[in-house]
């Protein structure tokens, strides 16, 4: 099975890009949007996410790789929220606007443009492809999944 793709939404004066980069290894946690739950709870280890800050950058800075299958949220008390560990991989070499992808005809059905409150989201192939031009970034290469071993 193939790699899926995705989008995390941090405030940057919470958790940002540099944050990330500076601890090499982070937990994405403190999701509490049943929707949101369901998208962590999919992501496997080499999985790819955009980085986006939101607050006054609005803007996608980064791709992350998933490092861990999604696990009980640490700062859930009631046990139900999920959590995942990500690692950078690369900054763009030029942040996206929340403002340059509403612009973009071939995106207007992305959730970013559609669900914008959704703190994490899935991207179509097409959408990152995109995503990645508009940064003038090389989309990083999509890594097939290996199957899960059988005991």
């Amino acid at each position: 099975m193939d790699a899926q793709r995705w989008l995390l939404k941090t405030e940057p004066e919470t958790y940002s890009w540099d944050t990330l980069v500076a601890e090499g290894r982070g937990r994405w946690d403190g999701v509490r949007n049943p929707r949101a739950r369901a998208y962590l709870g999919k992501m496997q280890p080499g999985d790819l996410a955009f980085i986006y800050h939101t607050g006054h950058e609005k803007a996608v800075v980064g791709i992350a790789a998933v490092a861990s299958p999604a696990y009980p949220d640490p700062t859930d008390r009631t046990g139900h929220f999920l959590a995942v560990d990500v690692t950078a991989v690369e900054r763009l070499a030029r942040p996206v606007t929340l403002a340059e992808v509403k612009a973009v005809p071939e995106l207007a059905e992305m959730t970013l443009v559609r669900a914008a409150r959704l703190s994490v989201q899935r991207v179509r192939d097409e959408e990152w492809a995109r995503l990645c031009a508009l940064a003038a970034t090389p989309a990083p290469p999509r890594a097939p999944r290996r199957p899960a071993a059988r005991s």
